[in-house]
Protein backbone atom coordinates (compact mmCIF):
# COMPACT_ATOMS: atom_id res chain seq x y z
CA UNK A 1 0.00 0.00 0.00
CA UNK A 2 1.07 3.88 -1.05
CA UNK A 3 0.40 6.98 0.57
CA UNK A 4 0.11 10.09 -0.63
CA UNK A 5 0.42 13.61 0.02
CA UNK A 6 -2.59 14.93 2.25
CA UNK A 7 -1.11 18.48 1.89
CA UNK A 8 1.80 20.33 2.69
CA UNK A 9 2.42 22.07 5.54
CA UNK A 10 4.60 25.44 6.05
CA UNK A 11 5.49 26.41 9.23
CA UNK A 12 5.52 30.61 10.02
CA UNK A 13 5.30 33.56 12.88
CA UNK A 14 1.59 34.46 11.34
CA UNK A 15 -0.55 32.00 9.85
CA UNK A 16 -2.80 34.41 8.84
CA UNK A 17 -1.04 36.72 6.75
CA UNK A 18 1.33 34.22 5.10
CA UNK A 19 -1.76 32.27 3.49
CA UNK A 20 -2.99 35.49 2.47
CA UNK A 21 -0.13 36.11 0.40
CA UNK A 22 0.14 32.98 -0.52
CA UNK A 23 -3.02 32.57 -1.78
CA UNK A 24 -2.79 36.17 -4.01
CA UNK A 25 -0.13 34.40 -5.53
CA UNK A 26 -0.97 31.48 -6.30
CA UNK A 27 -5.05 31.84 -6.80
CA UNK A 28 -5.85 29.36 -4.35
CA UNK A 29 -8.95 30.07 -1.83
CA UNK A 30 -9.79 29.23 1.92
CA UNK A 31 -11.51 26.02 2.12
CA UNK A 32 -15.36 26.91 1.70
CA UNK A 33 -16.07 25.35 5.06
CA UNK A 34 -13.31 26.81 6.92
CA UNK A 35 -12.13 30.08 5.89
CA UNK A 36 -9.05 32.01 7.57
CA UNK A 37 -9.52 34.82 10.10
CA UNK A 38 -6.93 36.96 11.31
CA UNK A 39 -5.64 35.14 14.62
CA UNK A 40 -6.26 31.30 13.53
CA UNK A 41 -3.49 29.83 14.13
CA UNK A 42 -3.61 26.73 11.33
CA UNK A 43 -4.91 28.21 8.11
CA UNK A 44 -5.31 26.02 5.34
CA UNK A 45 -5.39 27.07 1.26
CA UNK A 46 -6.92 25.62 -1.35
CA UNK A 47 -5.82 25.11 -4.89
CA UNK A 48 -9.54 25.32 -6.84
CA UNK A 49 -8.43 23.86 -10.21
CA UNK A 50 -6.41 20.69 -8.46
CA UNK A 51 -7.45 20.53 -4.93
CA UNK A 52 -3.95 20.56 -3.51
CA UNK A 53 -3.71 22.54 0.23
CA UNK A 54 -1.18 24.13 1.89
CA UNK A 55 -1.50 24.03 5.48
CA UNK A 56 0.00 27.61 6.78
CA UNK A 57 0.73 26.36 11.26
CA UNK A 58 1.64 29.00 13.94
CA UNK A 59 5.64 27.50 14.82
CA UNK A 60 9.08 28.64 16.46
CA UNK A 61 11.10 29.20 13.58
CA UNK A 62 13.68 26.18 13.52
CA UNK A 63 17.54 27.21 12.77
CA UNK A 64 19.18 27.10 9.15
CA UNK A 65 17.75 26.11 5.85
CA UNK A 66 14.43 25.53 4.97
CA UNK A 67 13.79 21.66 4.70
CA UNK A 68 11.14 21.82 2.17
CA UNK A 69 10.73 24.77 -0.48
CA UNK A 70 7.51 24.76 -3.24
CA UNK A 71 8.78 24.82 -7.22
CA UNK A 72 6.31 26.97 -9.05
CA UNK A 73 5.10 27.06 -12.70
CA UNK A 74 3.42 30.22 -14.03
CA UNK A 75 -0.24 28.74 -15.47
CA UNK A 76 0.22 31.27 -18.07
CA UNK A 77 2.70 33.43 -19.35
CA UNK A 78 6.43 33.34 -18.94
CA UNK A 79 8.71 32.76 -15.81
CA UNK A 80 9.91 36.35 -16.12
CA UNK A 81 6.38 37.77 -16.16
CA UNK A 82 5.25 35.47 -13.28
CA UNK A 83 8.93 36.79 -11.62
CA UNK A 84 7.55 40.36 -12.02
CA UNK A 85 4.32 39.71 -10.31
CA UNK A 86 5.73 37.15 -7.49
CA UNK A 87 8.31 40.64 -6.72
CA UNK A 88 5.47 42.84 -6.84
CA UNK A 89 3.71 41.19 -4.16
CA UNK A 90 6.53 41.48 -1.56
CA UNK A 91 9.06 38.25 -2.97
CA UNK A 92 12.04 38.70 -1.96
CA UNK A 93 14.86 37.45 -4.87
CA UNK A 94 17.47 35.58 -3.04
CA UNK A 95 19.55 33.76 -6.32
CA UNK A 96 19.02 33.80 -10.39
CA UNK A 97 19.92 30.59 -11.63
CA UNK A 98 18.31 31.66 -15.27
CA UNK A 99 20.72 30.89 -18.46
CA UNK A 100 21.95 33.09 -21.48
CA UNK A 101 19.52 30.36 -23.48
CA UNK A 102 16.39 30.64 -20.82
CA UNK A 103 16.47 27.50 -19.10
CA UNK A 104 17.01 27.98 -15.60
CA UNK A 105 14.92 29.17 -12.14
CA UNK A 106 14.92 32.36 -9.63
CA UNK A 107 14.98 31.53 -5.86
CA UNK A 108 12.92 33.48 -4.10
CA UNK A 109 11.72 34.16 -0.50
CA UNK A 110 8.24 34.95 0.86
CA UNK A 111 7.55 37.77 3.67
CA UNK A 112 8.63 35.50 6.35
CA UNK A 113 11.94 34.03 4.47
CA UNK A 114 10.57 30.33 3.08
CA UNK A 115 12.17 30.17 0.07
CA UNK A 116 10.53 29.07 -2.85
CA UNK A 117 11.75 28.69 -6.79
CA UNK A 118 9.97 30.04 -10.28
CA UNK A 119 10.29 27.84 -13.24
CA UNK A 120 9.64 28.66 -16.64
CA UNK A 121 6.11 27.85 -17.60
CA UNK A 122 5.16 24.31 -19.38
CA UNK A 123 4.79 26.43 -22.84
CA UNK A 124 8.49 27.84 -22.27
CA UNK A 125 9.38 23.87 -21.93
CA UNK A 126 8.06 22.43 -24.59
CA UNK A 127 9.60 25.06 -27.15
CA UNK A 128 13.02 24.80 -25.30
CA UNK A 129 15.90 26.52 -25.20
CA UNK A 130 15.75 30.77 -26.10
CA UNK A 131 18.90 31.94 -26.73
CA UNK A 132 18.90 35.79 -24.61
Amino acid sequence: MACFVSHTTVDCRDAYALSQWWKALLGYTDLPDDPNEPGHEECMILDPDTGHQLLFIEAEPAPGRNRLHLDLRPRTGTRDEELARVLALGARQLHDRRLPDGTGWVVLADPEGNEFCVLRSEEEVRTGPQPG
